[in-house]
């Protein structure tokens, strides 16, 4: 079952990553400004941040199979609105390709909450959820080579509409691998207990906490993927170094969870957070002093073993802390954050990074991910004392 989640998220966000890739070229290519690429990448994390409640519901209430279906009807929906693109003008092209992208978004989001919804579900106890979640965290960033990297090969040697064409495929795969999970009856979560309202999950113990944590540390990894490349530019290194010292923080991090499943049974995951978050913060100081592409590179490579190592701690966690009939309101809560981030974070990056200098980023980052590092430690007594 778990080979057949991995796949299913795979190809479901790689779809997504592709046209990610694709739609911002082809509308710089078309002569729109750096602002509107800069609105339309925005667009495939914004509307995610309003419908991940709901996605979070459904997955409570009717498991993996319905989800996922809605979540690939979207995806082929956002990738054909792209394709359909190609042959309009101007600003309509750019109009289709900012509907395609929220659809893409969507549906990439209501798949990735159905999947570790199931994924966790597999797990009897922190071991087990380690090794799962550590073999699922894999998938997105395979998912973000293959899906660019095809994308580009495509468009390459036939255009973006055979890129979105082929982009239209990788969604249907997820359908595929799905018959190899089982599927499970429908139950109403109410009648285990209650569902109850958002809030009400929001109070149980320790979750806040584990929420701000992630963010902290989500923000720490868009920090980097946007800052490094201000600064290889402005110290005059090429795209392919500053592509390595990226691709070696991608390195990094699939390495780390590769190991954590052989080690899982020695890991606690509030002191992997706390010391997460201790070596992010150092690193962040020490960045902009790194005044080589090969310090650069070592820099970045801490930074994805300690950042690659979160993911899996999160979500342990956070099926630990929280009754198992909300798992999926819970990961939303989760997903709505991240992808808040990710709409947010950039234009605050950019306005800071245009006015003090991306060292200054590294700093500012760091300085919040050192002071934010109670919330961690506050975590130990809310996982000891959860019943779940």
């Amino acid at each position: 079952m778990l080979p057949a989640l991995i796949g299913g998220q795979l190809a479901l966000h790689a779809a997504m990553a592709g046209q990610r890739m694709a739609a911002p070229l082809q509308a710089l290519q078309q002569g729109h400004s750096a602002w509107a690429v800069g609105v339309l990448l925005a667009l495939f994390a914004a509307l995610p941040v309003l419908t991940a409640l709901g996605a979070g519901r459904m997955a409570d209430r009717h498991g993996y199979h319905r989800p996922v279906r809605v979540a690939v009807g979207f995806t082929v929906l956002g990738v054909s609105l792209a394709l359909g693109a190609c042959w309009l003008p101007g600003w309509w092209q750019f109009g289709m390709l900012c509907l395609g992208a929220a659809a893409s978004g969507v549906g990439t989001n209501i798949g990735l909450i159905a999947i570790q919804r199931a994924a966790g579900q597999l797990a009897a106890d922190s071991t087990e959820r380690l090794r799962v979640f550590s073999w699922l965290g894999m998938a997105p960033s395979l998912a973000n080579v293959v899906g660019p990297v095809a994308a580009g090969f495509m468009i390459d040697a036939g255009g973006f509409a055979a890129a979105y064409a082929l982009m239209l495929v990788l969604p249907l795969l997820s359908l595929t691998v799905a018959r190899f999970v089982p599927s499970v009856a429908r139950h109403d979560p109410a009648a285990k207990g209650g569902r109850g309202n958002a809030w009400e999950l929001l109070s149980t113990p320790g979750l806040k906490r584990l929420l701000f944590v992630n963010w902290l540390l989500s923000a720490s990894w868009d920090v980097h993927s946007f800052a490094v490349p201000v600064l290889g530019h402005g110290r005059g290194y090429n795209a392919s170094t500053i592509g390595l010292v990226l691709g070696s923080f991608t390195l990094a991090v699939t390495l780390v969870r590769f190991v954590i499943p052989l080690v899982a049974h020695r890991l606690r995951e509030v002191t992997v957070l706390r010391f997460a978050m201790a070596l992010t913060g150092m690193v962040f100081a020490l960045y902009p002093f790194a005044s080589t592409p090969w310090l650069m590179g070592i820099c970045a490579t801490l930074l994805g073993l300690t950042l690659g190592s979160v993911q899996p701690m999160i979500m342990s966690t956070l099926h630990h802390l929280t009754p198992p009939h909300r798992h999926g309101e819970a990961i939303a809560f989760r997903s709505m954050a991240i992808n808040a981030s990710s709409s947010v974070m950039p234009l605050a990056f950019g306005v800071v990074g245009t006015a003090l200098g991306p060292g200054v980023m590294f700093w500012i980052m760091g300085a919040a991910v050192g002071a934010g590092s109670w919330a961690a430690r506050g975590l130990r007594q809310a996982f000891a004392g959860s019943p779940h």
